[in-house]
């Protein structure tokens, strides 16, 4: 397997050869930064967990550059907390057995630029190795533009692969901005409740963010929580921990549909739900 970057790497931490490794896989996250996999794609991780049946490979695209730090981490150089990132993504990896975790390294800007070649042919490599039957991904409604980037890029990608080889579930799903606003038959709820020791163990690796100044450990967790419980406004909690995904299926089931349209429908959707329940109560 040959990426386009020189430190782009992958790590396979059961040490199963990676042509193997990449051949079992059956859920893939792909995220932009490190850390992102273990918010947004902990179902698939969580899914894999001690089967021998099923395996999670990570895809980070971005090389950890750019990261607000504080405390420990104040002087770090860019360089340096690059690499301290990196380390902390294959940690995460190791802790949360995955069957692979790819790190393509690209600087954001790169993620960010449209019909930035080598992301897709990177993207298209791995694709090509694997056959996952689940993927995780930003949902397109994210407000960081990196991890917009890396929806769309992923979607072509996919979009690419015979229709026999791609997957039967793709998500997009939340990292900065939640999905409450969706309206609810058309999120996804994931249920990622009953295994908290191994959603802290993955968050309380990444130290430099942490002790940086980002709380992303209590904010997910609490997120998660929170989406449960507030689900349903007429029955009991029926999970511990929630995510929402935006399914992306219908984008690779049908090349013909237009991104940006499909992205923005629910929107209008929830703006005229609210405008529906005001002028109901309203008397309009």
């Amino acid at each position: 397997m040959r990426l386009h970057n020189p430190g782009a790497r992958i790590f396979v931490p059961d040490g199963t050869p990676v042509d193997r490794a990449l051949a079992r896989v059956t859920h893939i996250g792909v995220g932009a930064h490190q850390d992102d996999l273990e918010i947004m794609a902990f179902h698939g991780i969580a899914a894999c967990y001690g089967r021998v049946e099923s395996w999670f490979a990570g895809i980070t695209c971005t090389n950890g550059g750019g990261s607000p730090r504080a405390g420990l981490y104040a002087h770090y150089t860019d360089e340096e907390m690059q690499g301290v990132r990196r380390r902390e993504q294959d940690k995460a990896a190791f802790i949360g057995e995955y069957g692979a975790m790819i790190q393509l390294v690209y600087p954001s800007a790169a993620i960010k630029t449209a019909g930035e070649p080598n992301v897709r042919a990177d993207l298209d490599a791995l694709l090509a190795a694997m056959n996952p039957s689940v993927v995780y991904t930003h949902n397109l409604a994210d407000k960081h533009e990196t991890h917009v980037g890396v929806a769309i890029a992923l979607i072509e990608a996919l979009r690419a692969l015979p229709a026999e080889r791609r997957p039967e579930r793709v998500y997009g799903c939340e990292v900065w901005r939640d999905l409450d606003w969706l309206p609810d038959d058309e999120k996804v709820p994931l249920d990622v409740g009953g295994q908290d020791h191994l959603a802290a163990a993955l968050l309380g690796v990444y130290d430099s963010q942490i002790a940086g100044g980002k709380r992303y450990d209590l904010a997910t967790m609490g997120r998660r929580r929170a989406n449960a419980t507030y689900f349903e406004s007429h029955g009991v909690d029926v999970s511990e921990a929630m995510t929402f995904a935006m399914d992306l299926t219908p984008l690779i089931r049908d090349d013909r549909l237009d991104i940006i349209e499909f992205a923005t429908r629910p929107i209008d959707r929830f703006r005229e739900g609210v405008r529906r329940t005001l002028a109901k109560r309203l008397g309009r």
